[in-house]
Parts: C-alpha cells; sequence; structure tokens
C-alpha cells in the first residue's frame, strides 16, 4: 500500500481569545478526517481546550506538549488516538505555561516544534500513522508558543470573529506572520481567514464580512462559519460537533471549509 505524502503542518492563530480557534482545530480535522484524511492536532495552548474537547481526560496527558517542547519525549510518544476516526491529538497541560522561561535561553528556541515534526517529513511505513494534515492550535497571544507553531507550519489559517473588532489586531497578526517569514521560516504563508460566529439575524455580522473581504480579498475562505449553539454545546460532552450534531448547520460548514482548504491545497502543489 502507498504512503500518504509529508503532512502539511497549519497553524491556528489569532492573538485575540473567544474567536473560535479552538473549536476551529477541533471540527476542521474532524471535516478532514471524515472525508479521508489522517489528522494531528498539536495543542500548543496551555488551557488545553483543544484536548478536552476531543475527549482527552486531565489525569490521562502523563505526557504532553510541554515535554515535546522541552525535547523529553517524541511526538510519536506524546500523540494519542481520539474517538474520532483518523484524529490522533498531542495534548496540552498547564505546565506549558512556564515553558517560554524554561527555553528562553536556547539558541532553537523558536524551532522547538519544528524539529519535533522534523521525522513525520518522510515516509515511514513503520509508524501506526502517516498523517497528512497537523493542525496547530496556538494559544491567544503572540508569544514564544505560537512563534514555535508558525515556524513549524507551512502556512497559517486565521479564524475571525464576525463583530466589532474583527479587523483589530489582524494587522498585527499579519506582521507577526511577515516577520516570522523574513527570520524563521521563509515557506510560511496565509493560508487563509475563516469568517467565524456569523450571524444571519444580525447586520453586523454581513457588515463585518463585508469589510473583511474588502480588505482581505481572495485571503478569505468562501465558507463562513455560523454561530451555532450545537457547535457551542459540543466540547462539553467531550466531542467535535461532528460527531456531536452530524446534520447541524456548523458540522456542515466545517465540511465545506475542509473541502476548501484541500481544493487550495492542491492549487498551491499545482502551482
Amino acid at each position: 500500500m502507498s504512503l500518504p505524502p509529508s503532512p502539511r503542518v497549519i497553524a491556528l492563530a489569532n492573538q485575540k481569545g473567544g474567536v473560535g480557534k479552538t473549536t476551529t482545530a477541533i471540527n476542521l480535522g474532524t471535516a478532514l478526517a471524515a472525508i479521508g484524511e489522517e489528522v494531528l492536532i498539536v495543542d500548543l495552548d496551555p488551557q488545553g481546550n483543544a484536548s478536552t474537547g476531543l475527549g482527552i481526560d486531565r489525569r490521562s496527558r502523563t505526557l504532553s506538549t510541554y515535554d515535546l517542547m522541552l525535547g523529553e519525549a517524541s511526538l510519536e510518544d506524546v500523540a494519542m488516538t481520539t474517538a474520532v476516526p483518523r484524529v490522533s491529538v498531542a495534548p496540552s497541560t498547564l505546565d506549558l505555561l512556564g515553558v517560554e522561561l524554561e527555553i528562553a535561553a536556547s539558541s532553537d528556541r523558536a524551532f522547538r516544534l519544528r524539529k519535533a515534526l522534523a521525522p513525520f517529513s518522510e515516509r515511514d511505513s513503520s509508524r501506526s500513522r502517516n498523517y497528512t494534515y497537523v493542525l496547530v492550535d496556538c494559544p491567544p497571544s503572540l508569544n514564544l508558543l505560537t512563534i514555535n507553531g508558525m515556524a513549524a507550519s507551512h502556512s497559517v489559517l486565521v479564524p475571525l470573529q464576525c463583530e466589532f473588532f474583527a479587523l483589530e489586531g489582524l494587522s498585527q497578526l499579519l506582521q507577526t506572520v511577515e516577520q516570522v517569514k523574513q527570520s524563521l521560516n521563509p515557506e510560511l504563508s496565509i493560508h487563509g481567514i475563516v469568517l467565524t460566529m456569523f450571524d444571519t439575524r444580525n447586520s453586523l455580522s454581513s457588515q463585518v464580512a463585508a469589510d473583511v473581504r474588502e480588505n482581505m480579498g481572495a485571503a478569505v475562505y468562501e465558507t463562513v462559519i455560523p454561530r451555532n449553539v450545537r457547535v457551542s454545546e459540543a466540547p462539553s460532552h467531550g466531542k467535535p460537533v461532528l460527531l456531536y450534531d452530524f446534520k447541524s448547520s456548523g458540522s456542515q460548514a466545517y465540511l465545506r471549509l475542509a473541502a476548501e482548504i484541500i481544493q487550495r491545497e492542491r492549487q498551491l502543489r499545482a502551482a
């Protein structure tokens, strides 16, 4: 059987909290798996919400991305299977809060995640899983963990909430991406911007969406993630919304987003 290609690594980043970043990581990963991809979600947020949302109990996280960042465990050791077929997670713990101080003096401090992912860039039939997509859930700040996520990635996906201050801070994030590209990772690009929490009953959502598309053009995905109660409920059950309520508008939106991302990937590879 032929092995899949080496994984595409996408960092999900936005320094603002509450924009749907972790929700997008969980549900996009599940949607990609649902259409046949092998997905790893790397939880780089000390809050560990991506791990919790995939049903990983905190007591079972004996190894985490903290150990990964310190170089004390390999990605294969840290990654855990989930209840979602073809989705694994490298879980996070609160220990990550201190990792910045512990690696700050190291010359390779920005490349710890890249180093951990390096073995997976080669196909290996002896491995139980050969990932085709790695989604890095970055913390809601532009700190060393986020820099590690960007330095290890091919591209950045930016979730943007359809609310009044949506564009505020986006320029700072784009500037950070450009700085990482110039100094640490020449391959890095913006994969796209996904509009989240879109409320059809609220004219402000439509106005914000129009403003973002006017400013960012083709960088904005066609797919818009609606504000949907089923998406909000799913994490409390330790499930992605696609497992919690497949027919909900949120589930269907993430499936469309996954298809759109794969289409963009094909275009990038053909270019």
